[in-house]
């Protein structure tokens, strides 16, 4: 199996890089996000490699490092997810904004990504947030609290303070970070306006 490749960038095509190794030239499928950030052809480029092979074709994914080929294989695990909808992901959302955006069940954030509808989003953030936070770098309390919120199990005035943070506009994570932050200098038997107050005032710092 091939897993990573070292050579000059031939040319481009619409989703897949051909790169020159020693005179061969290897066609390697990549994300959008990948494709933006390979050089200029002639120069050259080194690619994690994913190699798939089928009954009637052999084919190259590449990645610009090995956590993003990591995140290609885990989307994958997630039912209807197959390499076209794990590229688009990839390139919609670079491999920490995907964990983080999971870790923190925004599934908004995850179906922004071309051909992935609220259903599939879902799936994807429930399925792998068990393994995002692994490598999300936020704040392992605001992962947890999300958690809570999703599954209903926060305290009733933590999830009415992030709920009245979301209405005036703000985004789910940003809520959860905000009220987070106030909850831990407030206490545990803070009041849902008290939280809502150092929440807006976290997030105007």
């Amino acid at each position: 199996m091939i897993g990573k490749l070292k050579g000059l960038i031939d040319s481009y095509g619409e989703d897949f890089v051909i790169l020159d190794v020693g005179g061969v030239g290897y066609q390697v499928h990549c994300s959008s996000r990948t494709l933006q950030h390979l050089p200029s052809p002639g120069e050259a480029a080194v690619l994690s490699i994913e190699t798939y092979v089928r009954e009637d074709q052999i084919k190259l994914f590449g990645f610009r490092t090995d956590q993003e080929r990591e995140w290609f294989r885990l989307l994958q695990t997630v039912q209807g997810v197959g390499a076209k909808v794990a590229l688009a992901v990839l390139g919609t959302l670079a491999p920490a904004d995907l964990a983080n955006a999971i870790a923190l069940r925004d599934k908004a954030a995850v179906a922004r990504t071309p051909g992935v509808g609220p259903k599939v989003a879902e799936r994807i953030v429930t399925e792998l947030k068990d393994k995002a936070p692994a490598f999300a770098n936020v704040d392992p309390a605001i992962v947890h609290l999300a958690g809570a919120v999703d599954d209903q199990r926060a305290p009733r005035p933590v999830a009415d303070a992030i709920s009245a943070l979301v209405n005036l506009g703000y985004g789910q994570p940003q809520a959860a970070a905000a009220i987070a932050s106030a909850s831990r200098s407030a206490g545990e038997n803070a009041e849902t306006a008290q939280l809502i107050r150092l929440g807006l005032k976290e997030l105007s710092k």
